[in-house]
């Protein structure tokens, strides 16, 4: 397959990602007036409780077997290094570019998150279906490809609904922690600017009130300090107690984020799809449930579109208001085009050295698109679920799209060079 023909195929996912971006972006202008804030926010409630876990559930219940999670075991280790390697980037594009506090998780979650689910989806058939393609018969390569494609598909959605939704969820929350602690600070000094004879007789006449007021205020400004004289306030635990309460909690956290509506719909997908009798009766003509899995998959169908329009409706706002630093631009687009494919193709290489990849070249080679991919859509689902960074987000998807057209051909060039 020459290259020319590669790069229509590899960037004909990335055209339509950008293309329906465009229409959510114009539904959203003041001309148009489609696609406001609030409309954006509640249908991407909907993505997240209703399309995406009909998505996970559809793709994994009909086309992965208990058979091919046992085989491909190598692909949610592959998965977990490009989120390791990624978050690790990103770490440094933030210690080194210092971003606003708001701004840090979403830059992580970009940089490790990639989009491995609807991007391949369509990437690796397009892949097959073309009359010189390196990965034999195309109907075998398109069956095999698609199974591939779904499971990568609900590996990111579980690894995204769990690591990266709690970095977006942690930055949001300390972001207006600290916000709300800047207003009672500002609201605390105006209050000390009142007029110092009423001030004065408001002191006196609830001297008790005043020592609270008092109290609290030098919380506020030393919190260090009153942090060291609660703690040693409080009894000494032993170690032993001090170490259960932090694995409990640690635990308990792990079971909240796994009872996400996307990561419950990727565990019910694998059950069905790996018990034989319950996938019989979602799959096979006229079964029991075969009506309901149609109907699962007809809402699944949605979840990409919505998506895009609601990263397009944003970009509106971002390119207006959006504050992000160029740099941190050019910091997420190498580690997302440069640094991952690097590590990627090392990984795949030692892997499948080591004996530990099937011998299935279409495998390796869905393993390193994993590396290559624009960040994942679902990002922008949870810079609006926590109302922070949805201008900065947009604005990241904008260049990281554009990008990847010429990327993510070059590299599948190099990837199918190295394979065949």
């Amino acid at each position: 397959m020459g290259f020319w023909t590669l790069f229509e195929v590899a960037s004909m996912p990335i055209l339509q990602v950008l293309i329906i971006s465009l229409l959510g972006a114009f539904l959203a202008t003041d001309y148009c007036k489609l696609f406001p804030e609030d409309t954006r926010r509640s249908l991407n409630k909907l993505v997240f409780v209703v399309f995406t876990p009909s998505l996970m559930f559809a793709s994994l219940a009909k086309t992965v077997t208990l058979q091919d999670i046992i085989s491909w075991w190598f692909m949610p280790v592959n998965m977990g290094i490009t989120f390791l390697v990624g978050g690790i980037v990103g770490w440094f594009v933030v210690k080194i570019l210092r971003p606003k506090l708001h701004l840090e998780g979403l830059i992580i979650a970009t940089c490790s998150a990639g989009n491995v689910g609807n991007l391949l989806l369509i990437l690796v058939p397009a892949v097959c279906n073309e009359d010189r393609s390196p990965f034999g018969n195309r109907d075998v390569c398109n069956s095999v490809g698609l199974s591939y494609a779904s499971f990568s598909m609900a590996l990111g959605g579980f690894y995204i609904w769990t690591i990266s939704y709690q970095m977006v969820k942690s930055s949001a929350v300390k972001s207006k922690a600290l916000e709300a602690a800047e207003e009672f600070v500002s609201k605390v000094e105006a209050n000390n600017n009142l007029d110092a004879t009423a001030q004065s007789q408001l002191l006196k006449e609830r001297n008790e009130e005043g020592a609270i007021t008092t109290v609290a205020t030098k919380e506020v400004e030393d919190p260090e300090q009153h942090a060291i004289v609660s703690q040693e306030s409080r009894p000494k635990q032993e170690g032993k107690g001090l170490l259960w309460v932090n694995v409990v909690a640690f635990l308990r956290q792990i079971l909240k984020e796994l009872m996400a509506p996307p990561t419950l719909g990727a565990i019910a997908g694998f059950v069905f799809g790996a018990t034989v009798w319950l996938r019989k009766l979602i799959i096979c003509e006229g079964a029991p449930l075969r009506v309901m899995q149609d109907s699962i998959k007809l809402l699944g169908d949605a979840t990409i579109p919505c998506i895009t329009l609601i990263i397009g409706g944003n970009l509106i706002g971002g390119l207006r208001s959006s504050k992000i630093k160029p740099l941190v631009i050019v910091g997420v687009v190498c580690a997302r085009y440069v640094i991952l494919p690097v590590i990627g193709i090392w990984v795949v290489k030692a892997a499948a050295k080591l004996g530990l990849l099937p011998s299935d070249p279409l495998f390796s080679y869905v393993l390193m698109l994993q590396f290559t991919v624009p960040p994942a859509s679902n990002i922008g689902t949870m810079t609006q679920l926590f109302d922070v960074g949805q201008e900065e987000c947009s604005v990241l998807f904008l260049w990281t799209y554009l990008v990847a057209a010429f990327a993510l051909t070059t590299w599948s060039t190099i990837f199918m060079w190295i394979l065949t």
